[in-house]
């Protein structure tokens, strides 16, 4: 055989690997991905859909400037996920709020995860909601 006609495996380029999600910036990956995918799983529990915003803002009870997603769920029970820097992976906190009250205390969220995905956010923040009986007919 000659050199020709064998496979020039070694002189190709090895295909490029598509960049994950979680990739993109974070002022994109918030609203674009990460709240669309949160509404959707959050309506997958059979419950009205959640008021979902997307804000830098004052965080619930210590005040100090944040970006946050701030929700609202049937019966006027209110979430926030908060993040301290402009980075799906900085320290993130959650607050919760019943109908009429403030939130009182923060709780850190994913603080022993390595790796930060979208389908990480989106489970453990709903699972979360899910905990305190505010989904669907719980």
């Amino acid at each position: 055989m000659s050199e020709s006609a064998q496979p020039a495996a070694k002189d190709q380029p090895a295909k490029a690997k598509p960049p994950a999600v979680e990739d993109q910036p974070f002022e994109i990956f918030v609203p674009q991905l990460l709240i669309p995918a949160l509404a959707k799983e959050i309506q997958g529990y059979g419950g009205a859909a959640a008021e979902l915003a997307f804000v830098q803002g004052a965080m619930p009870v210590v005040g100090s400037e944040c970006w946050m997603i701030q929700g609202e769920l049937p019966g006027r029970r209110r979430f926030w996920l908060c993040f301290t820097k402009p980075d799906i992976s900085s320290a993130k906190t959650v607050a919760l709020a019943e109908a009429g009250g403030q939130p009182s205390l923060l709780e850190s969220f994913l603080i022993d995860e390595k790796k930060m995905s979208l389908a990480l956010l989106v489970s453990r923040l709903v699972q979360r909601l899910n905990g305190q009986k505010w989904l669907g007919p719980n």
